[in-house]
């Protein structure tokens, strides 16, 4: 029998605030956590504007030589690793640390101290490279330290598919438990690279918003005016575990993931085929996974990067899979509000999913005031909305041709 997985701690690091409780109000009220960059002097960039994390305080998780040894991405992920296992209420021990694994989704890893340490050898040479660089750079640093952190012992993997990294993780985290690996698995994603090489090798590829007067309103997803998205930062872990063991110890359940998909679109190495063939294939892959049809999902947290192309494609991928049915689905982009997390970003948003079958709050599409005649759905537009979705899906598609798609429901009693 197949064994059913629930979400039962939810962590996040995000531009709305660290903690999931500022995030989510955040999310509600439709507020963008967009700004200015403050990380580096980006006044010679096309893009100066980005997501950054603000609120963040090392001190409540390190001590000051830890934290220094610790890019930020690593922080982020052990900070929301750590509030979601709080909320969980599980605890770890000698008997059940070999069943508890952490799985995590990354983009670019360290990219802040690849940069820096770079300058240092060029301007005083190799010895002065720390010993920390390589173990504060290489993307399974989250998975690493958060497993050290809990004193997990079980699978401990990271995943690095673009932007889909993070949903890749929570769904092979819900596959080891479906397939009896784990009974528990730690997972999410995390990204922190605003500095000057990805603000510029994205400005280059003209996919960031220029809107650099007007950041608040620059993310504008499956608007007409769209000009590109915001690079943001952040980490959003979950914990997710065995129906069964859920049940006995009464955990607050947030909700049941049921279904994960994962495709290539073989198509190029930054964007979808015009008709989203790759991601329409992906989001059928998870709906049979599922085991349900399109008329069950009534909400999807869609990837909505607020690119021409993304928007418009995911649009016409969502028509081909829900048919009629697309006319009555609830959409929204929450990366109008925090940017776009990269790798991060699946992680984070399967957290908002998980909220909004929780909640029955759908969070807002912001910014969306003159709509693409080809983004012709319903996008949950400026202001959430008050719906009990029974279930939903989250979208997230990379570069590479990469794609993700996970399925929640609220836990049938």
């Amino acid at each position: 029998m197949k064994r059913r997985v629930v979400i039962t701690g939810v962590g996040l690091v995000t531009p709305l605030g660290t903690g999931t409780e500022k995030t989510w109000q955040g999310l509600v009220e439709g507020r963008s956590g967009i700004g200015p960059i403050t990380r580096f002097d980006a006044s010679a960039f096309a893009a100066q504007i980005a997501a950054e994390v603000t609120d963040f305080d090392p001190a409540l998780w390190f001590e000051k030589k830890q934290a220094r040894n610790l890019d930020h991405f690593v922080q982020y992920a052990i900070a929301a690793a750590d509030m979601a296992w709080k909320e969980s209420g599980l605890s770890i021990n000698e008997e059940n640390a070999h069943r508890i694994g952490v799985i995590t989704g990354c983009g670019m890893g360290g990219l802040p101290t690849i940069e820096e340490y770079h300058d240092v050898y060029r301007k005083r040479g190799p010895r002065r490279i720390t010993p920390f660089f390589i173990p504060r750079v290489i993307p399974n640093m989250p998975s690493g330290h958060i497993s050290m952190h809990l004193g997990a012992k079980g699978p401990n993997l990271a995943l690095s598919t673009a932007c889909a990294a993070g949903t890749h993780a929570v769904g092979e985290g819900f596959r080891h438990i479906v397939y009896g690996d784990c009974d528990v698995v730690i997972t999410g994603g995390a990204e922190s690279v605003i500095c000057p090489m990805a603000v510029g090798g994205v400005s280059s590829m003209k996919a960031l918003s220029t809107r650099n007067d007007d950041p608040e309103g620059a993310s504008r997803p499956f608007d007409r005016d769209r000009d590109g998205f915001i690079i943001a930062e952040g980490a959003g872990m979950i914990v997710l575990e065995e129906l069964e063991s859920a049940r006995k110890r009464g955990a607050n359940i947030y909700a049941e993931i049921v279904g994960y998909g994962q495709t290539s679109d073989a198509y190029h190495i930054a964007a979808p085929p015009e008709n989203g063939e790759g991601g329409a294939r992906c989001m059928a892959m998870a709906l049979q996974d599922a085991g349900m049809n399109p008329e069950d999902i009534s909400y999807i947290n869609a990837h909505g990067t607020s690119t021409p192309l993304n928007d418009r494609c995911e649009t016409a991928a969502i028509k081909t899979v829900f048919k009629d049915h697309a006319r009555k689905l609830a959409i929204s982009s929450t990366k109008s509000m925090t940017g776009h997390m990269l790798g991060g970003a699946g992680g984070i948003e399967a957290a908002f999913t998980a909220l909004t079958l929780k909640h029955g709050i759908i969070p807002p599409t912001v910014n969306l005031e003159n709509p693409d005649p080809a983004c012709d759905l319903d996008y949950v537009p400026n202001t959430a909305r008050e719906l009990k979705p029974v279930a939903a899906m989250s979208n997230s598609f990379g570069f590479g041709g990469t794609n993700g798609v996970i399925i929640m429901k609220r836990l049938e009693q």
